[in-house]
């Protein structure tokens, strides 16, 4: 799966509205319920929130790669968020995420889901491309971001 296939300004939110970890995850489900591809976003939204009861998926450096495998969609969706006042997402750093890429996977697609996640790694491992990312100031930005 290459991820920028799944990106559109559709599924970008420039900034966040919301300021706590579930407004966030609810404003990146609304993105994704709103293209028609979530048949139930309260199923949607109970795996996103259980996952994360497991362990937060803040990781470090403002990076935050809420995840879900749902049978509330039929294949691999994704969405962006960028909040560059920062949220307290429990990072693993203890320090406020900032670009939140949100993904959610049938249940039955394991090896889609980690292709996302780690293809989310690689490109947020570069410093430049998490300053650019972050300083977006529209969707369309960010989509010629991850197209680049």
């Amino acid at each position: 799966m290459a991820l920028i296939d799944n990106i559109t300004e559709q599924v970008i939110k420039v900034p966040l509205t919301e300021t706590t970890k579930e407004g966030v995850l609810k404003e990146l489900l609304q993105l994704l319920t709103a293209t028609g591809k979530v048949q139930d976003e309260t199923a949607a939204l109970n795996a996103l929130l259980e996952r994360e009861s497991r362990g937060s998926t803040g990781l470090e450096n403002g990076v935050a790669i809420p995840h879900a495998k749902t049978d509330a969609v039929a294949g691999v969706l994704v969405a962006i968020g960028i909040a560059p006042q920062g949220i307290d997402f429990e990072a693993h750093d203890g320090q406020p995420s900032k670009a939140f890429f949100l993904i959610l996977a049938p249940s039955d697609q394991s090896s889609a889901h980690i292709e996302a996640l780690s293809e989310i790694a690689r490109m947020t491992r570069s410093a430049a491309f998490l300053r650019t990312l972050i300083g977006s100031e529209n969707p369309k930005e960010v989509v010629e971001l991850i197209r680049d």
